[in-house]
Formats: structure tokens, C-alpha cells, sequence
């Protein structure tokens, strides 16, 4: 069975010899440099995991886990144009490079090569392959929708914000996870089960991305920490925040949301105090490990002994790992 670095590599090397060769190049230039900005590139190689598990062949379904990797850069390129963010992986933003009409316009590019070779998958599978990824398509663009609304609110509930980050993010990962189940040949309570656990690592994997955009390395993030901060964003840590602020503290916070003028690290350093103050960073540990717990019961039910699903599993204990 492969490793998940060998998998990477796999990965980098395929998305390296891409060819956009097809003109105007002012459209694919764009989407050559949004893939050259790196990643973790987690979604392909869980795909490739969850296969793999099943079946050697890992080069045999690579045209789809690039697929899913091309899809989930088009929403990275379209959120930094709806998040006004000018820097992806420490460097410039498409937008930032380009302009906004050819970020979006490269980003619906984007879109349609995803689907284009995600359908060239084993016909057998091509229903359930296909059924799954348009779902997770239409599920994300309702989670970027909630995550925009959620901005003007300061009455978001915790279940609210749950169903947001499931639909935004960790559906991609459990979708990853079942396509690569599905190309496998797994049954399908095998396939429900891995869909499962992708979700509730999802679930685990958003929120402790909330916690790194306070409480990160930028060196090693890659991107502005307190970015969530400045867009009033209701991640995790904010929404707890609200709920277990004194009346002084939520009197504070407030103020620092409705506030159109501010200096930018004053901002963050102010918010991020309270957090301190309030202890959301604890509240959000505790959730992120429960949802991690939850996965592993997930992977536990698979009907495969634990040696065919121990790379998957120490993927996602190496995921989990980051805290910078």
C-alpha cells in the first residue's frame, strides 16, 4: 500500500504536467498559477487513500482526484474574490495578480474541467461517482452562501455554524473519501461509512482552521492570521465567544463588529484577547477532538482489517497534527 507522501508526490507530479495549452491564455495562465501555489492537496490523496485500500491501481482514477483537486481551487480562487484576501499559500491572490473579472471567469473554467474529468471515471461508477460530486458541488456553494449571510448576523447558533462548515468543507472531503470508495468497488455501507468519516474529519479539519487564523504561524499557515477577525466571520471561537462573553466582554465584542473604521491589528489583537479571556480557545479544542473521535468510529466499522486502513487513518492523524 502506498503512503500518503508517496501519494503527494503522485499528485504534484500529475498536477505539474497538466497541459492548459488551449488559447486564450489570459483564461489558463490564471488556473496555472492558482494550482502552482501548492497546498496539501489533502482531497486527492484521501481519494487515493480510500481506493487504495481496495485496489493497487491508484494511477487508474488519478484523472478524477484531480478533478476534485482542480475543483476545490476554483472555491479557494472565488472565496479570495468574495473575501477581498490578498494573499493564498503566502503569495499574491489570482485576483491581486490578474483582475477580478478574470479570476472569476478562470474560476468557471475551473468548474467545467473538474466535472469533464471526473466523468471520465469507470463507466460502471459513473452515476454514483457523478451523483456524489454534483451533490457536494450544489452542498458548497449553499455553504459559502450561509458563510456570507452568517457575516451581517451576530445571532449565529452553533448548530448554524455546523451545518455551514459541513456543506463548505466537509463534504469535498467526504466526497473525496466515497468517490474513492466507489472506484474500489466498495460495498456500499463501506462507502456510506467512509462518507461518514471524511464528513467528521471535515468537521474537525474547519474548525481547527478557525483556530490557526487566530492562533497560527503565518510562516507556516500561509496565509494573514486574524484574516477571519477583520471579515467578522462567524467561525467557531466567535460564536462562543458571543455565548460565554460577561456583559462587558460581549459589550466589547460588539463594538469591535459593528465598527467600519479600525486599525486592522488592533482589531485582531483586541478580539483576540477576549478570546484568550473568555478560554473559546479550550471550547474549540474540545469540539474539534470530539469530531475527531467520531471519525475514527466511523473507519473502525469499515469491513477491512486495520492494515488496509491504517494509512488512511495516519493521514488523518497527521492532518490533525498541525497546530501552526
Amino acid at each position: 500500500m502506498y503512503t500518503s507522501n508517496q501519494l503527494l508526490e503522485k499528485v504534484n507530479q500529475a498536477l505539474d504536467h497538466l497541459a492548459y495549452d488551449r488559447q486564450p491564455q489570459g483564461l489558463y495562465a490564471p488556473i496555472k498559477y492558482e494550482l502552482s501555489l501548492g497546498g496539501k492537496r489533502l482531497r486527492p490523496v484521501l481519494m487515493l487513500l480510500t481506493y487504495n485500500m481496495y485496489k493497487e491501481d491508484v494511477e487508474n482514477i488519478m484523472m478524477q482526484a484531480l478533478g476534485l483537486e482542480i475543483y476545490h481551487n476554483f472555491t479557494l480562487l472565488h472565496d479570495d474574490v468574495m473575501d477581498r484576501a490578498d494573499v493564498r499559500r503566502g503569495k499574491p491572490c489570482v485576483h491581486k495578480v490578474w483582475n477580478d473579472n478574470t479570476a472569476i471567469l478562470s474560476g468557471d473554467t475551473m468548474i467545467v474541467d473538474s466535472f469533464i474529468r471526473m466523468q471520465q471515471c469507470d463507466p460502471a461508477h459513473l452515476p454514483d461517482v457523478m451523483d456524489v460530486f454534483s451533490r457536494t458541488a450544489l452542498e458548497i456553494s449553499e455553504g459559502q452562501q450561509y458563510d456570507m449571510e452568517f457575516e451581517s448576523r451576530n445571532d449565529v447558533k452553533e448548530e448554524e455554524y455546523l451545518e455551514m462548515i459541513r456543506l463548505k468543507t466537509s463534504v469535498l472531503l467526504a466526497c473525496a473519501v466515497k468517490i474513492g470508495a466507489l472506484l474500489g468497488n466498495a460495498t456500499n455501507e463501506d462507502a456510506a461509512l467512509l462518507y461518514d468519516f471524511g464528513e467528521r474529519i471535515g468537521l474537525a479539519f474547519q474548525l481547527q482552521d478557525d483556530y490557526l487564523d487566530v492562533y497560527g504561524d503565518f510562516a507556516v499557515f500561509g496565509k494573514r492570521i486574524g484574516g477571519d477577525i477583520l471579515c467578522n466571520k462567524k467561525t467557531y471561537l466567535l460564536i462562543k465567544a458571543f455565548e460565554h462573553a460577561n456583559e462587558g466582554q460581549r459589550k466589547e465584542l460588539e463594538s469591535w463588529v459593528s465598527r467600519t473604521e479600525y486599525a486592522p491589528q488592533e482589531k485582531i489583537d483586541a478580539v483576540t484577547r477576549l478570546y484568550n479571556e473568555i478560554g473559546v480557545r479550550e471550547l474549540c479544542d474540545q469540539k474539534i477532538n470530539m469530531f475527531f473521535q467520531l471519525a475514527e468510529q466511523s473507519l473502525q466499522k469499515v469491513s477491512l482489517p486495520w492494515e488496509k486502513k491504517s494509512q488512511l487513518w495516519n493521514y488523518a492523524l497527521q492532518l490533525m497534527s498541525r497546530k501552526s
